[in-house]
This record gives C-alpha cells, sequence and structure tokens, in this order.
C-alpha cells in the first residue's frame, strides 16, 4: 500500500516551480531514496517517482532509463561518507564511536534504502548494486576500522599482530547479522557491550 507521506507529495500538492538539470536531477534522486524508505524495492515505481518528485514521467526516463539505474545512482549520492574518524584518545572510544557512526549511516534514510535493496531483490538483480555497497560501505568501513587499529597500535593499546582482514571484518559482519537477521538496531548500550566483550579482548596486548 502506498504511504501516506508519498500520497500527500503525489497528489493534490500544488504545481512545483519548473526545474532543471542538477536542480531536477537531485529532486528525482531524493525522490527514489523516499520511495526505497517506505515502499521498498518492490513498490517503487518510476512514476511514484515522478509524482514524489512532482515531474514527468518522461524526464526520469530520459535520465535513468531503468529502475536499477535510478536506485543505484539514488544511493551513490544519498549515502553518507564514512571519511574520517576523530582521535578521541584510545581504542576503546574511537571503537564506540566509529560504530556509531556505521549505525547511525544504517538507520538514516538512504541507509533503509540501501536495506531495502538487499532484502527484497532477487539475487541476480541484487548484484548490479554490490559495486556500490562495496565502494561506499564496506570498503570505506574497513579502512576506517584498520586506521582506528592501527592507530591504537602506535599508541601502544592494542597488539601489534592483529592488522589482518579479518579482524577488520569481525564489527561489520556482526552488526549486519545481528540487525538483518536479529532485528537489532543497535543502540547505544549494544554497541558498548559489543566493543568491550569481543572487540577489547581481541585487540588488547597480550601479558607478559
Amino acid at each position: 500500500m502506498v504511504n501516506s507521506r508519498w500520497k500527500a507529495a503525489g497528489a493534490g500538492s500544488p504545481a512545483a516551480p519548473r526545474r532543471r538539470g542538477p536542480v531536477l536531477e537531485r529532486a528525482i534522486l531524493e525522490a527514489a531514496l523516499e520511495q526505497l524508505s517506505t515502499v521498498g524495492w518492490n513498490g517503487l515505481t518510476m512514476e511514484g517517482v515522478a509524482a514524489q518528485a512532482q515531474t514527468g514521467k518522461a524526464a526520469v526516463y530520459r535520465r535513468w532509463p531503468s529502475k536499477g539505474d535510478l536506485v543505484a545512482d539514488a544511493l551513490r549520492a544519498g549515502l553518507p561518507p564514512l571519511d574520517e574518524v576523530p582521535d578521541h584518545g584510545g581504542i576503546r572510544e574511537d571503537l564506540v564511536q566509529l560504530c556509531r557512526r556505521m549505525r547511525d549511516a544504517m538507520y538514516s534514510r538512504p541507509g533503509f534504502a540501501l536495506r531495502s535493496v538487499l532484502h527484497e531483490c532477487d539475487t541476480s538483480t541484487a548484484e548490479r548494486f554490490h559495486a556500490v555497497i562495496r565502494c561506499q560501505v564496506v570498503e570505506p568501513s574497513m579502512r576506517l576500522f584498520r586506521e582506528v587499529v592501527c592507530r591504537g597500535v602506535v599508541r601502544g593499546d592494542v597488539r601489534a599482530d592483529v592488522t589482518g582482514d579479518m579482524v577488520f571484518e569481525v564489527i561489520p559482519g556482526l552488526m549486519l547479522y545481528r540487525s538483518k537477521v536479529c532485528g537489532s538496531e543497535w543502540p547505544d548500550p549494544e554497541i558498548t557491550e559489543m566493543i568491550d566483550q569481543v572487540l577489547i579482548p581481541l585487540l588488547r596486548p597480550r601479558e607478559e
């Protein structure tokens, strides 16, 4: 069933001013994210996106010949960047803050849109989005975890022999599992518990 917010945007609203170029493209991409986060991949249509953006269907099809092309570009434009982690002075606080950023990204509107794609698409359709997920979610998060851990090695609060790739997959893997399988929305206490019970014991220097 169509979401009421979507109805309000698509029917009975005053005519939008005529938009062109990047302004119109941005409105269409925002509309696609809104549709994904409310009606999901299966409910999203090019006509619905056009109505949400208050433009004509032809304006959408001129730029994106298919629903998959539109969604891929909407995710690229909308996912928040994972670009840096401030130094909080210790490995525990660095990890807590990084996990909170990842949680906030997963539960942002683009994050809900991404999850609707992952949960609802069949395998062959989902494959086209793997490059977007890898470039904008997986690789940046792995890079930031590596940066945090290597910083901890320099400070002396992390062992020097725990910089293999599998170590950096522990948090993203656990967060995705508990989000997708267990339905967790990762409140702050769960993040703290994960850091204290899983990561810190794994990373701390061995006692002589």
